[in-house]
């Protein structure tokens, strides 16, 4: 039942395939763009698909399956805890996945800034960590992309240089310029 309406057979089939499509997505591990792009062909144009039209909301629940994969993966790679383990990818990673996010959130007109604000607290929370097991001889730096990665991720989230650690541009790689 949706609402206050009975499903029909058809509408039935068609929550459940959305329900498989969702889960797709949500696992999809590194890019979930891709899986969304997969499923909508899948569901709308494939020969071997329902080719079913989607109403606006079952798109959403789609495109919301997306950001919550985004999520997953952009938080994973903030989480002090991640640094050592497989899966980190590392700051590198997490400013290539708020592109993508952002980028993402754009064309399909999602509003992300609640989002963005948790992403913030979360870059916040992992520097100040960061550099405070650097500093205490705990463990070596983990960052791996250049300071300007930051600049560019900490301008797009509103965060203001003022709230991270005094000298946390030390921990950064240089640049890699361009090879005249």
């Amino acid at each position: 039942m949706r609402g206050n309406v009975p499903l029909t057979g058809n509408a039935v089939e068609k929550l459940e395939l959305l329900e498989e499509e969702v889960f797709l997505i949500l696992n999809a591990g590194e890019i979930p763009e891709v899986a969304f792009h997969g499923s909508l062909y899948y569901l709308t144009q494939a020969l071997d698909g329902p080719r079913m039209e989607l109403e606006p909301e079952d798109r959403e629940r789609l495109t919301d399956a997306v950001v919550s994969c985004y999520r997953r993966i952009i938080l994973r790679d903030l989480t002090p805890e991640n640094r050592d383990r497989r899966a980190y990818r590392g700051l590198a990673r997490c400013a290539v996945n708020v592109r993508r996010l952002l980028s993402f959130a754009a064309r399909e007109g999602k509003d992300v800034s609640g989002l963005n604000r948790e992403i913030a607290h979360a870059l916040i929370g992992f520097l100040t960590r960061e550099w405070d097991d650097v500093i205490n001889g705990r463990r070596k730096s983990s960052i791996n992309c250049p300071y300007e990665e930051l600049l560019w991720l900490v301008g797009v989230l509103g965060i203001s240089l003022d709230v991270l650690p005094h000298g946390i541009a030390s921990l950064f790689p240089p640049s890699r310029g361009l090879a005249v």
